[in-house]
């Protein structure tokens, strides 16, 4: 028995396990730099809620338009009196009588004439039913609101600013996952090229070992040369700490899990940083910020006009049908039941508000112009920053271009050091000079190639085209 039910156990895991580690095995993804920010707009938390923004804007003009449409509500009820409650109230009738017998002069049975007594006194008599039922249907249709007719006008408006909204936060994602994937492609480029010191500082090592073998050189040598090597491999490994570092945080930014592996597939050249540059000429409807702005003073325009109306009057249709019974018993499956319905319509003219109405449409105003000023500001502060990013991209490629200039001279400097050393006529203090002053020079050029990709992104956000 025991036997069976374990083969049984092992049975189901060998089921369901395929489809658990299926979930929890890491992926590796391979990313240019394009398909990682694809990656980060489909999977970003930020996006995410941008989106879910626009939605609840949607649902927010559904409310809207709910307003103009007819509202159908119905209600029923039924009630149980135990005591009836008991008014009481002059006796009127008999007064009435009285008075029918003395105008007529009726008399007693003794002949004697019927007069009214000085006081009738009172009944005590209820006015309801033990039971009672009823139900019915309303209808209200506004048939003019001006506040809801501007809020059905504002519908689109009110979208489409919160779908600016969301290209804003998704160009913001952009640009960062732009600006930490290049840094980290030329954080690779960069290994590489200690890579290659190290190789050269190797060999100038083995080398060096020979020459003094050979009693050209003193122990001293050596010492230098294995100080640069190590010098290099710790600089190689602080490199490689900062790129995987920088791999976790672009994840993060991503929306990747943890656990998954991201390879970067793509390298940055001099060429395509210079590619596609743009010329002098830029709009300022092409930034989504601006375009947001200038939706905004639509959205304030309305508000002022949705204020204006709420001066008119406002008109509505109402309806009503219902049925009703009462009973003395709980019975209303036989027995009469009363219609009763209504046809209204409601004017409702505003006179006086203790001009409430005269500051909130002033309050409106206020806040249109103050949005009328942020668009002249926003058009200023995009004039500047085209002109401010275009010439730190300038001197960005100079500075690269330079920078690359300076690393072929050093590069030469240290080969023909190299070479004077090998052959015994060049000192090893020279060699290390060389070697120090390549990789400044290197080091240098990378300082300057992220730079550069700093600013044609900075430069490409700022004039709406990135």
């Amino acid at each position: 028995m025991r036997q069976s039910v374990a083969l049984a156990v092992a049975l189901i895991l060998c089921c369901i396990a395929p489809g658990v580690y299926a979930q929890d095995q890491p992926e590796v993804h391979q990313f240019t730099a394009d398909q990682a920010v694809e990656y980060a707009l489909k999977h970003s938390l930020q996006v995410q809620n941008a989106l879910l923004d626009i939605k609840a804007q949607q649902m927010q003009n559904k409310q809207v338009t709910a307003a103009a449409l007819p509202s159908l509500s119905a209600s029923g009820g039924m009630s149980m009196n135990p005591n009836v409650q008991v008014m009481t109230f002059p006796n009127f009738i008999a007064q009435s009588t009285y008075a029918v017998l003395v105008a007529n002069q009726v008399k007693k049975g003794d002949g004697t004439p019927i007069t009214a007594p000085d006081d009738f006194g009172t009944i005590n008599a209820g006015f309801a039913t033990k039971w009672s039922l009823s139900g019915g249907v309303d209808l209200t249709q506004i048939l003019f609101d001006g506040q809801v007719f501007v809020g059905l006008m504002a519908r689109n408006a009110a979208v489409k600013n919160a779908e600016l909204a969301s290209e804003v936060t998704r160009e913001q994602i952009k640009a960062n996952v732009l600006k930490i994937y290049y840094q980290l492609a030329v954080g690779q480029q960069q290994i590489s090229t200690i890579d290659a010191n190290i190789k050269n500082v190797e060999q100038l090592l083995h080398d060096t070992k020979l020459i003094y073998q050979n009693g050209f050189a003193e122990k001293l040598d050596i010492d230098k040369v294995q100080v640069q090597l190590s010098n290099l491999q710790t600089q190689r490994l602080k490199a490689q700490n900062q790129i995987d570092a920088g791999v976790e945080a672009l994840k993060f930014l991503l929306g990747m899990p943890m656990q998954d592996s991201l390879v970067l597939t793509e390298s940055i050249t001099d060429d395509k940083l210079k590619s596609n540059i743009l010329g002098e000429e830029y709009h300022f409807e092409d930034r989504v910020d601006y375009q947001q702005l200038k939706n905004l003073e639509e959205l304030n325009k309305l508000n002022v006009k949705r204020y204006q109306l709420s001066k008119l009057p406002t008109l509505v249709f109402a309806a009503n049908y219902s049925k009703n019974a009462q009973r003395q018993s709980f019975d209303f499956f036989k027995g009469p039941y009363f219609t009763s319905s209504f046809l209204a319509l409601r004017l409702n003219v505003p006179i006086f508000s203790g001009l409430g109405k005269n500051a909130q449409i002033e309050s409106a105003r206020i806040t249109l112009r103050q949005t009328q000023n942020n668009l002249k500001l926003l058009e200023s502060s995009i004039t500047n920053d085209i002109r401010q990013s275009r010439l730190n991209m300038k001197t960005a490629l100079y500075n690269m271009d330079t920078q690359k200039k300076n690393i072929e001279l050093a590069d030469q400097v240290y080969k023909t050091t190299k070479l004077k050393y090998e052959q015994g006529v060049g000192s090893n203090l020279e060699i290390s000079s060389a070697q120090t002053e390549l990789i400044m020079a290197q080091n240098n050029y990378y300082s300057s190639l992220y730079d550069a990709i700093i600013a044609r992104i900075d430069f490409l956000k700022a004039a709406g085209k990135l």
